[in-house]
């Protein structure tokens, strides 16, 4: 029999049994199709594709979409990029609405749409950019020196740097590293007195509105060059950065792509750059450039081996340098023990440069000396202040 079945499997008389749902299980497939059933109707009735789960609904309050901004690849000040708390003008407000318990919420979205390049020269406004101050490049439009003569460093200077006392003893404070974190810069022009100077990196989602800020609030402002030092690529200060390898177009190129980032500003002066500014073929072309467009170069102290002050001797272009880097160092007591040391100098010569970045701490340390400095007889200027009288004719 076991022989006959195995030869069998096969054979189309062999008898067939059918299947047949238990009896049993009769109540549990028919709940099932009524559910089904249910769960159909109500999403033919309510037209809910996510099956009761939360969604949101956003409003947007303007016509057009928001541009992402692109992020910045560094950050020259050691700040990082970063949303601002506040809102800033021209902030967009969106409305997030629950589509379960209908909640709303309001969240403000920073507008990444560029400030306006060239205010009217007329508004009365610090922050107000001569055209006739305006070259234009394939980049937007970069300084140049106006048909009369009129030079940025002149236009733009502050009015308490062309009222200072000569003949008090005067320190200029540069803060850079602005620009790359909106929150940093702010807290940075909120904290800092109007005599103060700040350099802006030109990188940045909303550089040319934090830079026209900046001026409207007395301060004078400087645009930082990214300049190759001794260990680049390894260390990198950004994009377009002037390398002494690159033909003088190609620097020149850069430098244009730089200016065209903000207005208004009465010079420039290098991020990093210890060996760009050492050499002489790719600095100095660079520098007659800067200086034909009447700006001021600042030499922000930090390399012994620049040649910024033998060249802009030659070329007889605008230049200042820097006597100390005060937070070189960045601990509160060695910011303090800088601050004195800029005093002394000040004292000795008449007056006295010193550089800084962005860091809350120097930020801090820098508002704080400023107060008892000038309880001091000490002056606090503008950069520009401390040219001789003659160049700011």
């Amino acid at each position: 029999m076991a022989a006959d079945d195995l030869g069998s499997p096969l054979k189309k008389n062999r008898g067939k049994t059918a299947w047949r749902l238990p009896a049993h299980a009769l109540p549990i497939a028919g709940g099932a199709l009524a559910l089904f059933a249910a769960i159909f109707l109500w999403v033919s009735i309510t037209r809910d594709r996510n099956g009761g789960e939360p969604y949101a609904i956003a409003i947007i309050n303007r016509a057009e979409h928001a541009k992402p901004a692109a992020q910045p690849a560094l950050s020259p000040s050691g700040v990082q990029p970063e949303r601002s708390a506040s809102a800033p003008p021209g902030a967009r407000t969106v409305t997030i609405i629950d589509g379960k318990s209908g909640t709303r919420q309001e969240i403000v979205i920073n507008n990444a749409e560029p400030a306006p390049a060239n205010p009217p020269a007329n508004s009365g406004s610090m922050s107000a950019v001569d055209d006739r101050l305006v070259e234009a490049s394939r980049f937007g439009p970069i300084p140049r020196v106006a048909p009369d003569g009129a030079r940025p460093l002149d236009a733009y200077a502050s009015a308490a740097a062309q009222a200072a006392d000569r003949r008090a003893a005067r320190i200029a404070i540069v803060v850079g590293g602005l620009g790359i974190s909106t929150a940093a810069t702010n807290e940075a022009i909120a904290k800092l007195p109007g005599s103060v100077t700040l350099a802006f990196a030109p990188y940045g989602n909303d550089l040319p509105r934090l830079a026209q800020r900046a001026r409207g609030t007395g301060h004078e402002i400087l645009l930082q060059l990214p300049m190759e030092p001794f260990d680049y690529p390894d260390n990198d200060p950004g994009p377009q950065t002037m390398l002494s390898s690159a033909t003088n177009e190609q620097n020149l190129d850069r430098l244009h792509w730089m200016m065209s980032r903000i207005q208004g500003y009465i010079g420039v002066t290098n991020y990093m750059g210890a060996r760009f500014t050492a050499t002489e073929k790719a600095f100095s072309p660079v520098l007659r450039d800067i200086g034909k467009r009447g700006l001021l170069y600042l030499d922000d102290g930090s390399s012994p081996r620049s040649i910024a002050a033998k060249s802009a001797q030659e070329i007889k272009a605008p230049f200042l340098k820097a006597d100390i880097v005060v937070d070189i160092s960045p601990k509160w007591g060695d910011i303090d023990s800088a601050l004195a040391k800029l005093e002394m100098i000040a004292a000795d010569k008449g007056f006295a440069i010193g550089t800084a970045t962005a860091l809350p701490v120097s930020v801090e340390r820098i508002a704080r000396w400023a107060k008892a400095a000038e309880a001091r007889g000490i002056r606090i200027v503008p950069l520009s202040a401390i040219l001789p009288k003659a160049k700011q004719s």
